[in-house]
């Protein structure tokens, strides 16, 4: 047979099972054993959350590799390249790497049919397995119970945040969504909630497995002025432990904060000027990523997010609120079909002067229309576009070097922005040569 390509690869596994989605453990579990995988490192930090779970992902493994551990990260979706969901020391597995582990995983399920994200998270295992690594971070891609990676038994279990999302599999409240999250948490091994107000079945699921449980707002917590942020938490042992002049990150400082909890209790060396310059030196694409952009002789400021509910939306507007412009921001939008449009706009209607939407690359985009109407109800002044890359041109013509474009939305709707930026890099330097 020819060997496949990544792309040959994806294109397989998109069409290999009935169904995109279908939650349970049963089949990976099944081909796991087959393939004789195990704990896939020593020690294992696996983390859910409806909001911040790439940031504190990103945060944590920072905080191990700062100690010179050798570390995987297995995390998604993607933004523009399937490697990027799967890394071994801040290095995005090549394509080679991940075909030789999808080849694995092929080979070892014989008859049992798996979806695309349980070959991924397999072949990530098999990844993490072979390089001998000291610690993974495996980021939940759905719920938590019945995903994937719960088949790997967690030495700290992380629940950044929770929402009401993707209802038609984790349930319409807070309540059912943390019983699916709650999911992660091991007999006797450490649960930690960055949440401020944690559903019963959360705090429940932790009593009944007597894990030891810490939860921000009382365990550890953070505190925010103009110039630094402070952090404090309790070791292992119930000890408190402060930090205080931490400098400011543009990452979520509530995700740090959680990072550093579950640093704490691994019982690594606490150094705090390798711990602060392991938090300020962490980037996550995508997450409140600041860019710079040449358009026509100007200098313009970018905002990336993928915010694309309303608790990232309520969180995105308090980080806008906290960090004026001199000007004002200009904002370009898409969602999918699937998410709450009005609670995200409703969160961000006072912090944009300016809307521009576009439809997105996907079946599962909502329609242009539905954007421009909802906004519309709000009195939020808006204009339409084919595409994202139209409507951040639009903003760009009419931007000036005090304002901040915001574009967010979806991960679709910031992957597409990151191919417009690579492209005009691209042409810039085109253009820089033939000078």
């Amino acid at each position: 047979m020819t060997q496949r390509t990544l792309g040959e690869w994806l294109a397989y596994l998109e069409q290999l099972h009935p169904s995109a989605i279908d939650m349970g453990l049963a089949r990976s579990q099944q081909v796991a054993s087959q393939m004789g995988l195990g704990k896939p490192a020593p020690r294992v930090v696996t983390v859910t959350g409806t909001n911040g779970k790439g940031s504190t992902c990103a945060f944590v493994a920072s905080l191990l590799r700062a100690q010179g551990l050798q570390v995987g990260v297995y995390s998604s979706p993607h933004l523009l390249r399937y490697n990027e969901r799967v890394q071994i020391n801040g290095v995005e597995a090549t394509d080679e790497q991940l075909c030789e582990a999808f080849a694995a995983v092929e080979a070892g399920r014989g008859e049992v049919t798996l979806t695309y994200f349980e070959m991924g998270t397999l072949a990530a295992f098999w990844l993490f397995q072979r390089a001998a690594l000291d610690a993974v971070v495996l980021e939940v891609g759905l719920g938590g119970r019945l995903d994937t990676v719960n088949l790997v038994d967690a030495d700290l279990a992380l629940v950044t945040s929770i929402g009401v999302d993707h209802i038609e599999y984790l349930g319409d409240s807070r309540e059912s969504v943390a019983f699916e999250k709650a999911g992660i948490f091991r007999p006797g091994a450490p649960a930690l909630c960055g949440d401020l107000d944690p559903p019963q079945p959360l705090l429940d699921k932790a009593r009944e497995l007597g894990c030891p449980f810490f939860l921000r707002g009382r365990d550890f917590d953070l505190g925010v002025t103009d110039q630094h942020w402070q952090w404090r938490g309790l070791d292992a042992q119930g000890k408190p432990v402060e930090l205080q002049d931490l400098p400011l990150l543009d990452l979520p400082m509530e995700n740090a904060a959680l990072a550093l909890q579950a640093y704490l209790l691994t019982g690594l060396p606490w150094q705090p000027e390798r711990i602060g310059a392991a938090l300020r030196q962490t980037r996550v694409t995508g997450r409140l990523d600041r860019r710079q952009v040449n358009w026509q002789g100007k200098r313009l400021n970018l905002l990336l997010d993928v915010g694309h509910n309303p608790h990232a939306a309520q969180y995105l507007a308090e980080r806008l609120a906290r960090r004026p412009v001199p000007g004002k921001r200009l904002a370009v939008f898409g969602l999918l079909a699937d998410k709450d449009l009005e609670g995200v706009i409703g969160c961000l209607k006072g912090a944009v002067r300016h809307w521009a939407v576009a439809p997105l690359d996907t079946p599962r985009a909502r329609p242009v229309e539905d954007l421009q109407q909802a906004l519309e109800n709000l009195g939020a002044p808006v204009a339409s576009y084919s595409s994202v890359a139209a409507a951040l041109e639009a903003q760009c013509a009419q931007a000036t070097a005090d304002d901040e474009i915001l574009l967010f939305g979806s991960f679709y709707c910031v992957a597409e922005a990151l191919e417009w930026l690579a492209r005009r890099s691209t042409e810039e330097a085109a253009h820089g040569n033939a000078g």
